[in-house]
């Protein structure tokens, strides 16, 4: 069997179509500029760009955006052997509003259907998803069919043998380090908005099988019913995960394990333009510490390093860091005003950030920012793509 992938991660891909134009609304915008999204996807590319090998599985359309994704993809350095098309949907698109500091409104364009949420359990290769260091899941792959019986498919593949029975030690066997369970609560994926017993219970379901849960506030409380930090993270743990990590907003984050330690973490400054899916560039360090057997406190100030990275920048997925600005970032106590200001990693110019996915950030223009804040703007309507 080939050498098994670090990280795999499965769901949402489209394109993102994001305003060169800031501080202009949607209607008046005249440029955008194109890019690979999807809060997972974008997890793949932040943890390839630290030298991870990884690889991503979802779905486009048979269409010009879906070649567009795959040749990003390859760009990125992320497989996209489990990438395939739908003929009955197109490639989802998504466009946003960059209000800095804190309002970034987002347009999904996700009908009839996203192909992403077409992925059926046959079509899962169970023994790479199995064999990967750490798989990523997130809680819009639970919204429908037949991508819910997909996702549910691929967590049991990580917790249970082929007799069905659970494993007490898939780690030694598998060398597998984590499955990572992205709240990701994206209500109007979900039909009628759900808010209630049945998008908890899906949730219930998965985290009965993930070993680490990420959300903020509002995304533990659709898991758990609970909104204070601590009492999330402590029903994050009795649900069944290994490690909690609550994103706070201007708190930063925090991380509990069930053996006892916990690092709660402030934000990193940073010049905020458009704060959306920093947390997407947090995902894939986040990955990337937990690899590298880092402790908690120094998993979660690197990975709320890169997340604020990203937020100082345009692109999103081409934004995400390489590891000596995140380093530089760690060092300096801040994200380099050539950084913020700066040429974006798509050399595209950073008059602000369009940070990708999951997480939000809300600052003043120069205050505390990064992966572990959120905007309340942009978290109502979710994340690009």
């Amino acid at each position: 069997m080939p050498e098994p992938y670090d990280v795999v991660t499965m769901g949402r891909i489209g394109v993102d179509l994001y305003p060169l134009d800031i501080g202009v609304p949607l209607a008046r915008v005249e440029t955008f500029g194109k890019f690979l999204g999807g809060s997972p996807t974008n997890v793949a590319v932040a943890a390839a760009r630290l030298g991870r090998r990884t690889a991503v599985i979802t779905r486009t359309g048979r269409d010009p955006f879906g070649d567009y994704l795959h040749q990003e993809l390859r760009d990125f350095g992320v497989d996209d052997r489990w990438v395939t098309p739908v003929e009955e949907y197109p490639t989802p698109v998504t466009f946003c509003e960059v209000f800095p500091p804190d309002d970034f409104p987002l347009y999904f364009y996700r009908q009839p259907k996203a192909p992403d949420l077409e992925i059926h359990p046959s079509e899962l290769d169970l023994d790479a998803v199995r064999a990967a260091r750490i798989f990523w899941m997130t809680g819009t792959g639970l919204s429908a069919e037949p991508s819910r019986a997909a996702t549910l498919a691929a967590l049991r593949a990580r917790s249970e043998d082929p007799a069905e029975e659970p494993r007490t030690d898939t780690a030694a066997d598998t060398g597998a380090c984590a499955t990572v369970f992205d709240l990701d609560w994206r209500p109007m994926f979900w039909d009628g908005g759900d808010r209630g017993s049945v998008a908890r219970a899906r949730y219930r379901e998965a985290l009965a099988h993930a070993t680490v849960a990420v959300g903020n506030i509002d995304e533990c409380e659709i898991a758990t019913d609970e909104r204070e930090p601590y009492a999330a993270a402590r029903a994050l743990l009795a649900a069944g995960v290994e490690l909690a990590v609550v994103k706070q907003g201007p708190k930063g984050v925090l991380a509990v394990h069930r053996d006892g330690s916990t690092a709660e973490v402030p934000p990193l400054p940073v010049e905020v333009v458009n704060g959306l899916g920093a947390g997407d560039a947090f995902g894939g360090a986040l990955c990337h510490g937990l690899l590298a057997g880092w402790d908690l406190a120094r998993i979660m100030r690197y990975a709320n390093a890169a997340g604020a990275i990203v937020a100082s920048r345009l692109a999103c997925s081409s934004a995400m860091p390489f590891p000596d600005e995140v380093e530089r970032a760690l060092a300096e106590g801040a994200v380099p005003a050539d950084r913020a200001n700066g040429a974006s990693a798509n050399g595209a110019s950073a008059n602000g950030a369009c940070a990708k996915g999951d997480s939000g950030t809300r600052s003043s223009a120069t205050g505390p920012s990064g992966a572990g804040t959120e905007s309340p703007a942009s978290r109502p309507s979710g994340a690009a793509s």
